[in-house]
């Protein structure tokens, strides 16, 4: 199985609304991708599975979002549809966001992440991101806790390496060829 990464565009956006809306159900309002598509300092893409017909097909598996200001890139969401989870495809999205942060200029990923949420606490350890704070009763549905999580020097020779040797290793695990960001 092969997918494709490509920035989110305007007939993304009904696909997008209902991922989001599968994978953060309590979340109030939901997400304006219309809003955030025209934004400058928005960036978000989506992972289509190649459907191998002819013209291709369109379907959205999952999409991401970052927010570039002042060289940093917050991470707002990685989202993937219930069905296809636990085939690589957040960390695809994840990868797919670091290569897109680098070529917007940023030189450091952030984000918060759900204190209970260890399967995303160790995708972001494993790409180097580190622990920096908490934000206390951060999420409005329970009040949960946010991990805030930061990924320094992406621009440095030694992080470069790195993260070359996890797309590598993503490659070899999930067969999954990743076709570059298409703007």
């Amino acid at each position: 199985m092969s997918y494709s990464i490509a920035v989110m565009n305007r007939q993304d956006l009904p696909q997008a609304t209902d991922i989001d809306r599968e994978a953060f159900p309590t979340m109030i309002p939901a997400t304006n991708f219309d809003h955030e598509i025209n934004s400058p300092l928005a960036h978000y893409i989506v992972a289509r599975k190649d459907e191998g017909k002819p013209g291709g097909g369109q379907y959205i598996i999952g999409f991401a979002g970052f927010w570039a200001m002042a060289g940093e890139a917050h991470i707002v969401n990685i989202a993937v549809r219930e069905r296809h989870r636990h085939r690589g495809i957040g960390e695809l999205l994840l990868i797919a966001l670091i290569d897109l942060a680098l070529k917007v200029g940023c030189h450091l990923v952030t984000l918060e992440v759900r204190a209970s949420n260890t399967a995303a606490h160790n995708l972001y350890y494993k790409y180097g991101f580190i622990l920096v704070g908490m934000r206390r009763g951060y999420y409005s549905d329970n009040k949960e806790d946010a991990v805030i999580m930061t990924l320094e020097s992406i621009r440095t020779a030694p992080f470069h390496e790195k993260l070359k040797q996890l797309k590598r290793a993503h490659y070899n695990k999930w067969h999954s060829p990743l076709k570059q960001v298409a703007r």
